[in-house]
This record gives structure tokens, sequence and C-alpha cells, in this order.
């Protein structure tokens, strides 16, 4: 394990002095699939995870949400892993991906969105990781110093994103934080496992109000929003086999263990479904403030992922800024943000749940492209490829829209006063990302154009 984060840290190490959307030679990708696995499934895992995973129940029953919990990663996982399998077959990162697919100057709408949704997840995570530290200290001693909390994390988490990947993988998540997380993880489960009445959760019925298919894109949404930058690691694969298999795998196994466990917190510890609540849970399990602290350990690999990928998307629309400088920016940015956020968070995060929804959709089309495999890319932007995106994110739109209480209100609008058509569609019944995925690729083969066989011609027989 040891061996994986430091070539990872090497080799993204390498990388950086060329361009973040420069392909990495052939002798620069040495990730084995097993290192692809440990290092997805380091990224699956922590408090936002178990936070998700709260939100299932009690509306849906524990089987059931274990069944959505199944489905949703099963599923969500797959295009996560095809685009990490397409980074090391170019050797280019997301963003970069897209420059056949929408264009290149088409390829900056996404780049521009992805920076806006990673620089506020970062902001998302101070805020949540200087919450529960906050909680801890103020249990455990009696201090309430939230600001105090935000301040050092925040200058943790940029310091360790601007003194780049060898540092942090090497130094931080090599030889302390994967260890950590994963001791906090095991401890978590023996806790819930033994804590609570497992057979009285496990027959218990569910409230309502949540169905299958819903759940299912609350799952699926915990990966997919890693897609904008999952083939900024992917490329240094060996091969698209090992990049696909390692991180499918990885994060699979790491994404059902922690929304299950979010799931019993609620059942059998009593957390309510918070970032907030899931701390108190932990800290009420008895040694859990040691393990909430570990578990902030582990969220770190988050907030350096995306302010990492913040400046790998803006380098994309800018090639020439320097990548260290807009790591900076981009914490300060979302310092700043999580410094404001107080009691407005949750409705940010839906905010940002709203952006994420639009790459659903993206690669779809991404996808279409990849299966009709048409010309050059346009010098500009593909106006069929842009048409399809938007569509796909109105039908995802049309199916659940954002709980942004203005936003709903505008969709509704749209769909049943304007258009008179039955809103939401199907009742909500499919969820929103297999038809939004669906709609988009289907619309995107039209616009690259349908694939066609080509005639094999024999030379005569004699």
């Amino acid at each position: 394990m040891a061996g994986v984060t430091d070539r990872l840290g090497r080799l993204l190490e390498r990388a950086a002095p060329r361009g973040d959307i420069e392909p990495v030679p052939t002798e620069g990708r040495e990730l084995s699939g097993l290192d692809m696995g440990v290092l997805w499934g380091d990224l699956s895992v922590g408090i936002l995870v178990l936070f998700t995973g709260a939100l299932l129940v009690p509306a849906m029953a524990l089987p059931a949400a274990i069944g959505a919990i199944a489905v949703g990663s099963l599923l969500g996982c797959l295009p996560l892993a095809a685009v990490a399998a397409d980074g090391a077959r170019t050797g280019r990162p997301t963003m970069a991906l897209l420059r056949p697919v929408l264009g290149e100057r088409g390829s900056y709408v996404p780049s521009a969105i992805n920076a806006v949704q990673l620089i506020g997840w970062a902001a998302f995570e101070f805020w949540a990781m200087a919450g529960i530290a906050n909680a801890v200290s103020r249990s455990a001693f009696g201090l309430d110093i939230y600001g105090a909390w935000l301040v050092v994390i925040a200058a943790v988490c940029i310091a360790l994103a601007m003194a780049g990947p060898v540092v942090f993988v090497r130094r931080w998540l090599e030889r302390f934080g994967i260890f950590v997380l994963l001791g906090a993880g095991a401890w978590l489960t023996f806790r819930v496992a033994t804590s609570g009445d497992l057979g009285g959760a496990w027959r218990a019925p569910g409230l309502g109000g949540l169905g299958f298919w819903v759940a299912v894109d609350l799952v699926i949404a915990m990966p997919v929003s890693w897609l904008p930058l999952v083939a900024d690691y992917g490329r240094f694969a060996r091969s698209p086999r090992a990049a696909f298999v390692g991180t499918y795998g990885g994060y699979v196994l790491g994404n059902v263990w922690f929304y299950a466990l979010g799931a019993l917190l609620v059942l059998v510890a009593g957390s309510s479904a918070t970032v907030l609540g899931i701390g108190a849970a932990l800290i009420a399990l008895g040694g859990g403030a040691v393990v909430l602290l570990a578990l902030l350990v582990g969220e770190t690999d988050g907030a350096f992922a995306n302010l990492y990928s913040t400046a790998t998307s803006v380098r994309n629309i800018g090639p020439i800024l320097p990548g260290r400088r807009l790591t900076l920016v981009a914490g300060i940015a979302a310092f700043a943000l999580a410094a404001v956020l107080g009691e407005s968070a949750e409705t940010f995060e839906l905010f940002l749940l709203t952006i994420g929804s639009v790459f659903v959709p993206l690669f779809g089309v991404y996808f279409a492209h990849r299966l009709v495999r048409p010309g050059p890319a346009r010098a500009w932007c593909d106006p069929g490829a842009l048409t399809a995106w938007v569509v796909g994110f109105g039908v995802y739109q049309w199916s659940i829209p954002s709980p942004l209480p203005a936003w709903s209100a505008g969709v509704e609008w749209f769909f049943a006063d304007l258009l008179g058509a039955p809103f939401p569609l199907f009742g909500g019944a499919l969820g929103a990302s297999i038809p939004s995925f669906v709609v988009a690729s289907a619309l995107g083969i039209v616009a690259f154009g349908l694939p066609r066989r080509t005639r094999v011609i024999r030379p005569p027989r004699g």
C-alpha cells in the first residue's frame, strides 16, 4: 500500500511541469489495478458518505435501503470506472477528455462549472469538518471554538494541496491517513453491530416517502460527483483495464460500506440525518470522539482532491496559469465560503447537488461520442453535443427537480404550466439519473452520427 501511494505521488509531481492537460507519457503510467483500488477505496469513504446514507432511512425499510445502496453503487461506479479507463488510454485528465466531445471551446463550459462545484464542495467539507471537530472539543473539553477549527482545517488542507501530490500522498495518506481511516471504519462497524438491535432494525418497516429509484439516485450521486476528476488520476494507470477494475472495485466496496453504516447509525444509534447529527451519534457510541477525529483525517483526501482538480479544470481553459497559485486561490475561496455558510450550509449542499446533476447527462453525451467515434473535434464547440447535454439536464430536472425551493418552483412552472407536461416525469418513479443519461446518450448518438458498419470487400475466388 505504501508503494502505491508513493508511486502515485511521484507520478503526479512529474506531470506537473508539463501542464495538467498534457498526456502522461507511456513510461509514466505505472499504477496497477490494485493500486487504483487502494486509491479509490480511500476516496469512497468519509463523513459525507455516512451522512448521505443516513438520508435513506427510516423513510425506507433497511432491506430496501441496502438494495438501493447496492444497485446505486454498481450502476454509479460504471461510468466512473469507464472514464478512469479513458484517462489511462489517453493519458489526459477528465476536462481534456471532453474536448473531442464538446469542442475545444465547448469544453470550457464544464471546466468552469466543475471548478465552481469543486470549490463549493471543498467549502462544504471545511464547514463539516470544523463543525464536527468543534462538537468533539465542546463535548470533551467544553471548548466552543468553531472559528479556530475552521482556520486550522482550512490551513492544513490548503497547505497539503499547495505542497503537491508528493507531500500529500507520501507523507500524509501513505504514512498516516489511510491506516487511520481504515481503523476508524472497522471500529465504527464493530460498535454499530454490537450496540443495538440489528434484527429489529432489519425487520422495521419504512415510513414511506422515498421511492426505490429515488434512493438509487442518492447513492449514484456520490460516485458521479467524482466523474469530473476521475481521469486526473486514472491517467497514471498501467492500462485501461487496470484503471477500470481498480476504480470500480475500490469505489464500490467503500461506497456500499459507508452508505450502509450511515443508514445503520440512524436506526441503531439514533442519529439524525445531518452531518452534525452523525457526529453526535459517533460521540454517543463511546470512544467516538477519537474515531470522529480519525474520520476527519480521512476527509482531508476529499478536500485535497477538490482543490487539486480545481486547478486542473481551470488549466483546461488557461494552460499557462500556475497550478499552485490556482490551488491557493481555490483554497482561500473555499475557506471564505465556509466562513459564511453557517445555518445556510444545508441549502448550499442542495445547490451543489443541483450543479452535480449536470454531469450525469454530460457523460451520457461523452459515452455516445465514444460509441460513435466521429471525426476531429470542432475548434470552437459542437452545437449538437451541447444540445444533447442541455436536454439531458432538462430531463433530469423534469424527473426529480432540485430541492431548492425557488429552482423547483421554476422547473415545475416550465414543464407543468408552460408545456402542459405531466410533472414530474413518470411521477419520479424512475429516478432522474437513468432517464437523463439515456436521453442524453441517445441524442448524442444522433448528433454525432449513427454508427456505420464497415463493409468488407472480399477478393473474387479463382
